[in-house]
């Protein structure tokens, strides 16, 4: 695809391949082992410019696309996904920030977020609303001087770290998916609660944990874009959330195969390198067959969304494919590196721990298998 990249995207993307290989790979094995977040990375991410791609330039971000973005998400993946993860969650809310916020809310969370200033998080999931929001129990009313909101949430990114969430709640209880809306919320407000932080098989660097709001009260300006639109809101920048992750599973694919190759020619069994045998050149080439195939997928997925179309399909396909491929060919790559490929400090091991979670998060891929089939028999 490189022939069709232009000047802007090639620029982006070799930035992030050098930030990835100088800043972001030599401390992927220190931050796996002590699941650290950090700090030091996400402050030097936005000085690279590396955040907010395609924020406009008049909010501080990069005024780029969504190609532009896919292409930073598998360059930062390459060297540690959890510092893509963190690229992608400011994408998300930046997104929104930009679509949906007034002038005060992006001075406020915009601008400072893509300084570093500012950590976010994004806080749908709850303990019977995952991939089925239909289930949402947070609630948002109203009083004399805002909003007074209750709730909790699991398994959100950041919040251990985040200075404040994008939270959606239920404001009509009665209108279904039509009476949820989005609040922004800051985290050190009475009657926040940071619940503990998971302790995850993979993504180790990229925090998860709960949110609980006792009586939190907002003023009415923490409302994001109109009461009662918030579920509409959040899926409006789902397709580009699903190529970042799509995108971000290339990047584990492009890994996993770089070191499989260079392992294969210098790993010797009976007399010759393994990569001489049969068995280990199919594994290989289904690798580098399927990487290439994924980033094709969420290449033409981006396109779309930048000229303007729908890309639920197509985001969709990139995300499934890619994801269930990363999982596949991430456990080639530890099986192609034998018993080395099972011990921590070789990064096929962690490839493939970081590999799982693109399956569920962002739409779990049998959400995405009904995605595809509604949109192909409507």
């Amino acid at each position: 695809m490189t022939q069709n990249l232009s000047d802007t995207h090639l620029a982006l993307r070799d930035a992030a391949r050098r930030f990835a290989e100088a800043e972001v790979a030599p401390m992927a094995v220190e931050l796996d082992e002590t699941e650290r977040f950090p700090a030091e990375l996400y402050a030097r991410l936005a000085q690279a410019g590396l955040f907010g791609i395609t924020v406009p330039d008049e909010f501080g971000g990069a005024g780029a696309d969504a190609l532009a973005y896919a292409l930073v998400m598998e360059e930062i993946s390459r060297g540690y996904a959890s510092v893509a993860d963190q690229v992608g969650l400011v994408e998300l809310l930046g997104t929104l920030l930009t679509q949906h916020g007034t002038p005060a809310q992006r001075e406020t969370y915009l601008r400072p977020l893509l300084r570093a200033d500012r950590r976010c998080a994004y806080a749908l999931t709850e303990a019977e609303a995952g991939s089925d929001l239909a289930g949402l129990k947070t609630t948002a009313r109203r009083d004399a001087d805002g909003w007074v909101l209750d709730g909790a949430k699991l398994w959100i990114h950041n919040a251990p770290v985040a200075d404040f969430a994008a939270v959606l709640a239920r404001t009509d209880p009665a209108a279904g998916h039509r009476g949820m809306s989005i609040f922004l919320v800051d985290l050190d407000r009475a009657g926040v609660t940071r619940d503990r932080k998971e302790h995850k098989m993979g993504q180790r660097a990229s925090p998860v944990g709960g949110l609980r709001f006792d009586g939190v009260r907002l003023p009415a300006d923490a409302l994001l874009g109109v009461e009662g639109r918030g579920f509409h809101m959040m899926m409006s920048v789902l397709d580009k959330g699903r190529i970042g992750i799509a995108a971000l599973a290339v990047g584990l694919l492009a890994a996993a195969l770089e070191d499989s190759i260079a392992y294969a020619k210098q790993r010797r069994q009976f007399g010759q390198p393994i990569a001489d045998f049969q068995a280990v050149q199919w594994m290989i080439a289904d690798m580098a067959k399927d990487a290439h195939a994924a980033r094709l997928m969420v290449h033409h997925a981006a396109n779309l969304l930048d000229a303007g179309g729908r890309a639920t399909l197509e985001a969709s396909m990139a995300k499934c494919f890619a994801s269930d491929a990363a999982v596949a060919r991430t456990a080639d790559a530890v099986q192609i590196h034998g018993g080395s490929g099972y011990i921590r400090g070789v990064r096929v091991e962690r490839l493939y721990r970081d590999a799982k979670i693109t399956q569920i998060y962002e739409g779990t891929n049998q959400v995405q298998r009904m995605i595809m089939a509604r949109t192909l028999l409507a």
